[in-house]
């Protein structure tokens, strides 16, 4: 990457030879500014990777080789005059009043639906999905926050015969009932104050491919009569407009909530439930896919790494990920991708390390009485119907206890304000309310 004044340019290098750098065209890589020289350096393509300064008249400087790269202060530049050194991939280069940084091209990072080994909950619901994704059904995919419900429906809709037509996903939790009706169904110009021009929504912007409804429990009952309409017609109706305009799309929606509970209370429309729920797919919280923790761990340390330009991923140390199979990760695959990003960041060497990762996750972890959030040996088998019961009320209970503290302990941090505690904790303001009132916390007041 080459930065000159406001301008960035981009070079792909080769696998292997040599780079020449200049002002003129005959350069491998032209840097079209006076402060350059004719030919300024070659950069011989590594690894190593190492630079040769050719005389040019404005100078060449490099970072120190004596300072580590991780250090937080100021680097030293050094002036390269007629020498050949060593560049490591990150380093800023100086050529004259342009800078140059060496990095790795982007590639695009594989979903953790396709890591290796899985466990067998997640083995039967993918060849669940497969099946799901070659017909126009529409699908409902349930689990606990975090779980990876976007990314299963992407596999979906990667896997069906509208992979090459747009996926549209929308977090219906996100926005306000007026702006929901506007990005669903679109608006005709003049339809409320602000609509200058018409606007196609979601649907129409989906036409051929898949649309996403995440956290579509959280819908308001108003968008719920519009949206039911629209899986029965196939035809949307903008706002402000009088003839309804056919659609071709599939629905794929997704919920954290139990709607059959919603539907019980008054909250969801059973018969929008029944149009979504073509087929249900339930994907299993990470406490009962222990066998995926190293894979992911490790898909995430090197999608890390890459972030940060560093040489190689840091390995996860052997107690390190006894403690990752240990905790019972109540914010999932979500709150473990974090967990690993803040230890790649935290570490200078090559191992994540306990100390790297958050006091909660490495000291405050215990096995839960299930087994599968427990170290991996095999759980004895037990005698009977009651003990497994007993052992899947135990569960609940101790689930239940970490979720209740990780509310308390957002909403303190936050001072009580709900709406920044539900942003910490991934989960949309309603169901932060929902889960106050489950667990008979009061009501905060937002603190002055």
């Amino acid at each position: 990457m080459v930065f000159v004044g406001g301008d960035v340019q981009t070079h792909s290098l080769p696998e292997a030879g040599c780079v020449s750098i200049g002002r003129t065209a005959e350069n491998d890589v032209r840097i079209d500014h006076p402060s350059v020289s004719r030919r300024h350096a070659v950069l011989h393509v590594g690894p190593p990777f190492r630079l040769e300064d050719l005389g040019g008249k404005n100078g060449t400087f490099v970072r120190d080789p004596h300072e580590p790269a991780e250090d937080a202060r100021t680097l030293t530049m050094l002036q390269v005059s007629g020498e050949v050194v060593d560049v490591c991939v990150g380093d800023c280069i100086t050529l004259g009043s342009s800078s140059l940084v060496i990095r790795r091209a982007p590639t695009a990072a594989p979903a953790p639906f396709d890591a290796e080994p899985r466990a067998p909950l997640m083995q039967a619901l993918l060849e669940q999905a497969y099946l799901a994704a070659r017909s126009p059904i529409s699908v409902l995919i349930l689990g606990e926050t975090g779980v990876g419900k976007e990314v299963l429906a992407q596999t979906i809709h990667r896997r069906s015969p509208r992979a090459r037509a747009p996926f549209q996903a929308l977090n219906c939790a996100a926005l306000s009932e007026s702006l929901l009706e506007s990005e669903l169904f679109g608006h005709e110009k003049g339809a409320f104050t602000g609509a200058f021009q018409a606007r196609p929504g979601l649907f129409e912007a989906a036409e051929g491919g898949t649309v996403f409804l995440d956290e579509v429990g959280e819908l308001p009952m108003n968008i719920q009569v519009k949206l039911l309409r629209v899986l029965e017609e196939r035809k949307v109706l903008r706002v402000g407009a009088r003839a309804a305009r056919p659609i071709d799309v599939r629905f794929v929606s997704a919920t954290n909530r139990d709607l059959e509970i919603e539907i019980a209370r008054g909250a969801f429309r059973q018969d929008l439930f029944f149009r979504l729920n073509g087929i249900a797919l339930t994907l299993p919280p990470l406490r009962r896919r222990v066998a995926e923790i190293a894979p992911l761990g490790a898909r995430f340390a090197e999608q890390a790494a890459r972030q940060l330009d560093r040489a190689r991923a840091p390995s996860i140390s052997r107690e390190a990920l006894a403690s990752l199979e240990r905790y019972p990760w109540p914010g999932n695959i979500r709150e473990l991708r974090n967990a690993i990003e803040r230890a790649v960041v935290l570490c200078p060497g090559d191992t994540l390390l306990p100390e790297h990762f958050p006091a909660q996750i490495t000291g405050g972890a215990r096995p839960l009485d299930d087994g599968a959030a427990s170290s991996p040996t095999p759980e004895p088998p037990r005698r009977d119907d009651v003990a497994t019961d007993e052992s899947v009320e135990r569960l609940t209970l101790a689930l239940g206890e970490v979720e209740r503290r990780r509310v308390v302990q957002a909403l303190d941090q936050c001072q009580g304000n709900q709406t920044k505690a539900a942003a910490l904790l991934g989960i949309s303001r309603t169901t932060l309310v929902a889960r106050i009132e489950a667990y008979g916390l009061p009501r905060p007041r937002k603190r002055s």
